[in-house]
């Protein structure tokens, strides 16, 4: 799966260097990092993981932030 920030960017994950992840349960790390390791496969950003109290929206337990460098 592709994220649409990076679609209209005109790139992919190839171009992620960077990501931070927040849980709202720390007992989730191992799923959230085995997602990670599925979605960047063989070249893997930079990478924090974080756990908060909440997030902006009550249901939701992880959001994550890609930091990704396109060329123009």
């Amino acid at each position: 799966m592709q994220p649409a920030a990076l679609n209209e960017a005109g790139t992919d994950l190839s171009a992620v260097v960077r990501t931070v992840t927040y849980i709202t349960d720390m007992a989730d790390a191992s799923l959230v990092a085995q997602a990670h390791l599925e979605a960047f496969e063989d070249v893997l950003p930079a990478s924090t993981l974080v756990e908060v109290r909440a997030l902006d929206h009550p249901e939701r337990r992880v959001e994550i932030e890609v930091y990704a460098i396109c060329e123009e």
